[in-house]
């Protein structure tokens, strides 16, 4: 099993902040930050371990926000390169304390705060801060973003899209958006076409949020945006529209020209090791077969149906295979699933239903019994 994210984020990293401010400010009291920093540290789990940090850099810094946030921001490291180039790992996460400094410290500073989430977000994503001024001040925050859609930097144009997902993994939800997020639509537009792959993928992942509540306004969006679309911002579409696939949406399947074909037909769909084991993985194989007169598009998931801690079912799709088949054309497909614990999927014991879905119709379904692990 994975270490946990926290054993990434030990006690040098509290260290490493206070040489940076220290750099910057030579009356920071080092050694008081980092005993008041370190008390209770090791019991902390990683997003705790940054508010931990970031309280103690409010009892550190001037007592002047704006004086402190400025501190801060002049003590920063150069900016991250292209993240398609090169990934920042967990050495980003450094910022996470200045990401809860501006968010639980900055309102009623709104220049302020703008100016350090513009810098921070360039070193690490500023997502969780630009969250709270959204809520605080919808209006003048959304005002502030739409200028940053132009902004040279690809993070801080990121921050537009990635900040403004009402589904944000990891973040409350921005609940204004969930249930209308027509403020946010405006954004996306601008950003649609970006020259960064890293910021339409963005902007695909807030058009995926989208659809979760409001699938048919998502799918007017994507049909407009597909009109006279470039391969990027097909691509951007295709993946915006994932999760409305997987639940085999008439619509958007016809939006990416995956129409219900009934003469494509799944055979001998045979899920093995029988039984499977909790620690290991299941693989499922099956033909995909053209019976019609003419050529055929799909898209084939395979729904699992993973059994519950109270023994109910919370069904997940996995993605097989996107392909053409000519007429009475036939392909052999396989998909493997993990069975090892995950942070976002504990598994249980019992009997799992596994199906194959063609362009949103099941096909073909079996099962296959789980055990304990071993």
């Amino acid at each position: 099993m994975a270490a946990p994210l926290k054993d990434s984020y030990g006690p040098e990293v509290p260290a490493v902040i206070a040489d940076m401010i220290g750099r910057v400010d030579p009356s920071f009291r080092r050694a008081a930050f980092l005993r008041d920093a370190l008390d209770g540290y090791g019991e902390l789990e990683l997003m705790a371990r940054g508010r931990h940090v970031a309280a103690a850099l409010a009892r550190h810094l001037p007592g002047d926000y704006e004086r402190a946030v400025r501190t801060l921001v002049a003590s920063l490291g150069p900016p991250l390169g292209d993240p398609e180039a090169q990934g920042a790992g967990m050495a980003a996460f450094l910022y996470l304390p200045h990401v809860v400094f501006v968010a639980e410290r900055g309102l009623g500073h709104f220049e302020a705060s703008m100016a350090a989430q513009h810098a921070i977000t360039q070193r690490f994503s500023c997502e969780l801060s630009i969250r709270a001024f959204i809520d605080a001040e919808p209006e003048r925050t959304l005002a502030r973003l739409a200028e940053w859609t132009r902004d040279p930097s690809l993070h801080v144009r990121r921050l537009v899209s990635e900040g403004t997902r009402p589904r944000l993994p990891w973040a409350p939800r921005l609940r204004r958006f969930v249930d209308d997020p027509s403020p946010v639509l405006p954004l996306l537009e601008a950003l649609r076409d970006d020259p960064s792959g890293y910021v339409r993928r963005s902007v695909a992942n807030n058009l995926n949020d989208i659809a979760k509540d409001h699938p048919g306004l998502v799918v007017e969006v994507a049909g407009r945006w597909l009109d006279r679309a470039s391969p990027e911002r097909r691509r951007l579409v295709r993946h915006g529209l994932r999760t409305l696939v997987k639940a085999g949406d008439p619509a958007a399947l016809a939006l990416l020209g995956l129409d219900d074909v009934p003469d494509l037909e799944v055979r001998d769909l045979v899920v093995g090791p029988a039984p499977a084991r909790i620690g290991g993985a299941m693989t499922a194989r099956m033909r995909l077969v053209n019976g019609g007169p003419g050529p055929a598009r799909a898209i084939v998931h395979l729904r699992v149906g993973f059994v519950t801690a109270r023994g109910g079912v919370s069904p997940r799709a996995f993605v097989v295979k996107e392909l053409d088949l000519r007429p009475g054309e036939e392909a052999a497909l396989a998909k493997t699933v993990s069975l090892r614990q995950h942070t976002t999927r504990t598994h249980h014991p019992g009997r799992h239903r596994v199906a194959a879905v063609v362009n949103g119709r099941e096909a073909a379904a079996t099962a296959v019994e789980v055990l304990a692990a071993s």
